[in-house]
């Protein structure tokens, strides 16, 4: 294992951490009451990690994934159920992207991806309280895998309950 190594997990996190900002920026413009808070309060952890992330590759002379102009959801978020689901998902799938991470050979690295993945672990079940799987981010523990980076020209394979539907839960 060597910086090199280091440098490429750090990019993975930063790409998934690109991904759940686009979402919940959706999720935030799409949302309400107590719902839109949690989705507004993840936001703003994953733009600190995000940033934090990006500090990290910079600071090793290393070369920040850009976040693209869009993402494919796994499915729509046209109601306050499939939302809520859609930031389990997001949790879920960002976890696993921190466990690479948490093998990297700078201590401090693995310290900073154990505590984001016990975040995630924390939001996903503030989102749905639910057992969390023994091992979260591993390969075949979660029920949703991590959300897509490729781009897409919108963000929906499937129709929307129309724009501006203020999701409660």
């Amino acid at each position: 294992m060597t910086a090199a190594d280091d440098a490429e997990k750090l990019r993975k996190a930063l790409a998934a951490e690109h991904a759940v900002l686009f979402a919940y920026g959706l999720l935030g413009a799409r949302t309400s009451g107590s719902l839109r808070e949690r989705v507004e309060d993840a936001f703003d952890v994953h733009r600190a990690r995000r940033d934090q992330l990006r500090s990290y590759l910079v600071a090793r002379g290393g070369k920040p994934a850009e976040a693209e102009a869009s993402y494919t959801l796994p499915f729509f978020p046209s109601n306050a159920t499939l939302a809520t689901n859609l930031a389990v998902h997001l949790e879920n799938g960002v976890t696993a992207a921190y466990l690479e991470l948490a093998s990297a050979q700078d201590p401090s690295l693995r310290r900073y991806a154990a505590k984001a993945m016990q975040d995630a672990v924390t939001r996903a079940y503030a989102f749905r309280p639910a057992q969390p799987p023994a091992f979260p981010g591993m390969p075949g523990s979660t029920r949703t895998p991590a959300p897509s980076a490729a781009p897409t020209a919108t963000p929906s394979a499937a129709p929307s309950s129309g724009a501006g539907s203020g999701m409660t839960e």
